[in-house]
């Protein structure tokens, strides 16, 4: 059931009510989700104390540990739901030794699991558009416990359906021309909306007409790829590149969407790359943290070229998943072209799992037969 007023003088009252609930996440400050007529407060593992483990076991609240299927199977138990953890104790010890690398010998096997309701699920998706750790601590709450703190109160299928409204709420707020290197003057549009309070951008290459066929790639931002040149991934090469080849053909439009790590936010990613370090790959890496494959979407992508004025596009992009996306969208995807990059020692186990794992369009990109010398393949489009 969602909120019974879905409109106020400043907006959507639902989606008013989840984004003040994702700032008490961010905050670590706890928040009562309420899901017919029971409630339970909710507090996010990320930024998880003492005080805090405290307070969750007042009274007959029955506290638990809310996570998702991938972090149960990284632990070597139960199956891919959402889950409820009992820890045995409730400690911040426990908590620790569940969340760390030791889990299949420590608080793991002394817990108890069952399937989450649907109040337990939504404080996991809050803690997920927070972009902290997917996990949060629960517990039962009536109304005099509710009211013996501040707490927040966000209906459950209020979260739910806020990734789906925001989407629907896109548009364009500013534009201005910008020149860069290699490519001449630019335009960059900054949209708002598509996937909660981050913005989007669309930088248009040369001059694309609107109602004709362009270019495009759809990337998601990578800070350590993009602006620092990481060798772990192919990112930075990928962005510049097609960059540089929209320039030299004439023009296209380049969408910059703010999804960080797949999705999970930049904490989550370099959390990520720690467990890299241990020789874990970047979907195994995810997994151990507790997140799916990819939680990226990509289907407002299709609105933002739809408001530039763009229909037909040519998609420069690995990834089936950003061609199935403009196609679901309404887009008509005139040809696919792919970003190949030059593996290197650093990315090319990163290369091969998205090839291996997520079927990204890498078959003949010389990843099984690369050694750390010197590599022939050079970034290039391939139809």
């Amino acid at each position: 059931m969602e909120s019974a007023n879905a409109s106020s003088p400043f907006g959507d009252a639902r989606q008013i009510a989840v984004e003040r609930a994702i700032a008490e996440f961010r905050a670590a400050r706890p928040v009562a989700i309420r899901s017919g007529s029971t409630a339970l407060v909710a507090f996010p593992v990320d930024g998880a104390t003492e005080a805090a483990m405290a307070f969750l076991q007042r009274g007959d609240g029955k506290p638990r540990v809310i996570v998702p299927g991938e972090k149960i199977l990284a632990a070597g138990k139960w199956i891919r739901p959402v889950a409820a953890l009992t820890l045995e104790p409730f400690t911040m010890e426990a908590l620790d030794a569940y969340f760390g690398r030791d889990e299949r010998v420590t608080a793991a096997a002394n817990g108890s699991f069952r399937a989450a309701d649907r109040a337990e699920v939504a404080g996991l998706a809050l803690s997920n558009l927070a972009l902290l750790l997917p996990a949060v601590l629960v517990a039962d709450a009536g109304a005099s416990a509710r009211d013996a703190l501040p707490l927040l109160t966000v209906d459950a299928e209020d979260v739910f359906g806020f990734r789906d409204r925001e989407a629907k709420a896109l548009k364009i707020v500013s534009r201005a021309f910008v020149p860069l290197e290699g490519a001449g003057s630019c335009e960059f549009v900054v949209f708002r909306g598509g996937d909660g309070f981050r913005d989007q951008i669309a930088i248009l290459v040369g001059n694309p007409t609107p109602g004709k066929p362009v270019s495009v790639r759809i990337h998601s931002a990578c800070l350590t790829g993009d602006l620092f040149g990481s060798l772990k991934c192919d990112c930075g090469e990928q962005l510049r590149g097609t960059v540089r080849a929209m320039a030299e053909e004439g023009g296209g439009a380049v969408l910059y969407l703010d999804q960080e790590g797949r999705g999970n936010g930049i904490a989550n990613k370099i959390r990520a790359y720690r467990l890299q370090d241990q020789g874990f790959d970047t979907y195994d890496a995810d997994e151990l943290l507790g997140f799916g494959q990819d939680q990226r979407r990509f289907d407002f992508a299709a609105d933002m070229l739809r408001l530039l004025g763009f229909t037909s596009v040519r998609l420069m992009t690995n990834n089936p998943l950003k061609i199935k996306a403009l196609r679901d969208g309404g887009l008509n995807v005139l040809s696919t072209h792919r970003v190949l990059t030059r593996p290197t020692a650093q990315n090319v186990k990163y290369l091969a799992a998205k090839r291996d794992k997520a079927g990204h369009l890498l078959g003949d990109a010389g990843l099984d037969t690369f050694d750390s010398g010197e590599h022939p393949l050079s970034p290039a489009r391939h139809p």
